[in-house]
This record gives C-alpha cells, sequence and structure tokens, in this order.
C-alpha cells in the first residue's frame, strides 16, 4: 500500500449475477431444465474489485448502481462487506441495475442479460483520475479519455479485451496498448486481434507492443513474456473441478496485479493468477468466488501432491501471517436430493 494512493483503479459496468448450475444438460427450446445449485452477487466490474481487495489491495471503483433493489444489494456487498472504495461511483435515479442470468454447463457458461446503457460514462465517472499504482481496463473499440490521463499520472495499465460480436477483431483496437503496462487476453483473443494461428504466435506479437504480455488459455493454462525483466513463463492449469467459470478470467486478471505490486518473478506472478482463477471456478458467480489471500491460505495448508508443493512453494513465503477471515461466497441453494417431476402448473 501506498498512502492514499489506490492501489488499483477501476471503471466499468456492474451486474447483478443469478447463476445456475447443475443442469445436467445444455437449455433447449421448449423445455423446462431444473438446476441443481443457484447462487447470486456482484458481476461484471465487481469481479475484479472483489479480487483484488481480497488480496489486500486498496480499490477504487468508479461504476453506476441502478436505484433498486439489485444496485442496492450490490453496493452493500461491495462497500459494507468487501471494503472496496466506492467514492467515485453513482446511484442513478430510475436507471435499473443490469441483471444477468449466467447458465453454467460444464468448462463454460451462457449469458442471458437484460440491461440498459448507463447515464454516466466511464470519462464522467472517473473525471481527472487518481493517481491510482495500476489500472485494471477493459480495452473497447473507442479509446477511452480517462485511460490517457491516468497512464500520463504515472498509472499502470494492466488491460484485457471481450469477444467482439462483430467478429471483425479490429487491429487499430492494440494501437491503445502504447498506453498499457501489460495486457492479458485469452488465446482466442490473441490470436484474433494478432491474426496470427497459435497462442505462441501471439504472444511473440504483443510482447513488441506492451511491455508485459500474457496469454490465457484455459485448461492449458498461461504463458507470458515480461521485457523489462527478459522473463518468459509457460505454466500448466490446475485439475479442478469446474462448478462455474463465470469471471475466472478477472480473477485470474487481479491476481497477476497483485502478484506484479509484490514484484514477483513472471513465473511466480503467472502460476499465483492460474492458482487464484482455479480456486474461483469451485464457487458459483464472479466477485464472490475470488479465494482471496484466505482461499489461498487454505489450499497451500491441505496441499500433499509433491510435485505441486514443489512448483508453488514460493508461496510459503508469500502468504501473510494473517490471510484474514474467511471469505464470503455467494449466497447459494444447497443440491436438490431428486428431480422435480411434473409439468408446470
Amino acid at each position: 500500500m501506498d498512502g492514499d494512493r489506490p492501489d488499483v483503479l477501476l471503471t466499468g459496468l456492474l451486474f447483478y449475477d443469478l447463476v445456475l448450475t447443475g443442469l445436467g444438460k445444455p437449455p433447449t427450446p421448449g423445455e423446462e431444465i431444473w438446476a441443481r445449485g443457484m447462487g447470486c452477487g456482484p458481476g461484471g466490474i465487481a469481479n475484479l474489485a472483489v479480487a483484488a481487495s481480497r488480496f489486500g489491495l486498496t480499490t477504487s471503483l468508479a461504476t453506476v448502481f441502478g436505484d433498486d433493489f439489485y444496485g442496492a444489494y450490490c453496493r452493500d456487498v461491495l462497500c459494507g462487506q468487501e471494503g472496496v472504495d466506492l467514492s467515485l461511483s453513482r446511484t442513478a435515479d430510475g436507471w435499473p441495475t443490469p441483471v444477468t442470468v449466467s447458465v453454467a454447463h460444464g468448462h463454460d457458461r451462457a449469458l442471458l442479460t437484460h440491461g440498459q446503457e448507463p447515464p454516466y460514462s466511464q470519462d464522467v465517472l472517473v473525471g481527472d483520475p487518481p493517481g491510482a499504482r495500476t489500472a485494471l481496463v477493459h480495452l473497447e473499440a473507442r479509446p477511452r479519455e480517462w485511460l490517457a490521463k491516468a497512464a500520463a499520472n504515472g498509472t499502470k495499465i494492466y488491460a484485457d479485451v471481450g469477444w467482439d460480436p462483430s467478429r471483425q477483431w479490429s487491429s487499430a483496437l492494440l494501437e491503445q496498448l502504447a498506453l498499457c503496462h501489460a495486457f492479458l487476453p485469452n488465446e482466442a483473443e490473441a490470436m484474433a486481434y494478432t491474426r496470427t494461428d497459435s497462442a505462441m504466435a501471439a504472444l511473440g506479437t504483443l510482447s513488441e507492443l506492451v511491455p508485459v504480455a500474457v496469454v490465457t488459455r484455459g485448461g492449458d493454462g498461461a504463458i507470458a513474456v515480461d521485457q523489462i525483466t527478459g522473463e518468459y513463463a509457460e505454466v500448466p492449469a490446475l485439475d479442478t473441478d469446474v462448478l462455474d467459470a463465470t469471471g475466472a478470467g478477472d480473477v485470474f486478471g487481479a491476481s497477476f496485479v497483485a502478484a506484479s505490486l509484490g514484484c514477483w518473478p513472471l513465473a511466480e506472478r503467472l502460476r499465483f493468477a492460474v492458482l487464484a482463477a482455479g480456486l474461483s471456478v469451485g464457487h458459483h458467480g464472479g466477485a464472490l468466488a475470488a479465494p482471496g489471500w484466505y482461499g489461498v491460505e487454505r489450499w497451500w495448508s491441505s496441499l500433499s501432491d509433491p510435485g505441486l508443493r514443489r512448483a508453488y512453494g514460493f508461496l510459503a513465503d508469500r502468504i501473510p501471517a494473517d490471510p484474514g477471515p474467511p471469505v464470503h461466497h455467494a449466497p447459494v441453494t444447497p443440491p436438490a436430493p431428486h428431480t422435480p417431476v411434473g409439468p408446470r402448473a
């Protein structure tokens, strides 16, 4: 921590997430499927905010809350429960908080969302950005003015990018990497934007555009290059049971930032982010699935696999003496003892 200077600055759209798990089969039009599990909690930009805060980072979030039940609930969780600074956020009268229903099946999920364009833009919310140590941002086709201001303030920008529904994958978006310290796309996004045919080739192209390039590969782990230190790292994913993959990429990004602020070697940063993301998929939702130091310490203290003990041995010197209290996971329903039968009335 650095006095009154936030460790992490975030801005983006917040959602109220309702996650359904244990479907048995994908939804089919005309059928009713009973889910065995359900969880709810803040989503969207909240995924990054909670993941960062649970690693002890002072986190400043600029977002918009609706003046409805969902907005009040998300605000209470983020500020009251998770300690996220919301001084840059606003509550909009008459604007409904976006709501997403996430239907998890296998290692992926489908999202159904209802929402409207927020009444305040990112540039209005952030204004003249505080001199944060880092900012985690989601690059969009239209550059945000606050991003250049933050970079000029000395804030290190860690960026990712989302799926392009137009499938144009405009390489012009990569021009924004000139403002960034690190770029962390997934494998499909990295190859699409760089016009390459492999994660390694995409990493090579991106490493020429940004000091730290990371490509996440889902079940194949992640690869990264740090041009500042001259390091290359490749780490496998953890072998974990996936309940819900919602927000795992956000947990990866926030964890990589936390380790980077600690000036860890690249391989440790990458392993730590892979671990945190792997732990998150065992719980419902995105934000409240983040493990924090408490979850990492529990995993490490119960680990018996000798190979993983060696690979993650650095945690013995990294985990704080006090990892904090147990984290709050998403409120869930218990697994149903049997599948209900009979038609809907």
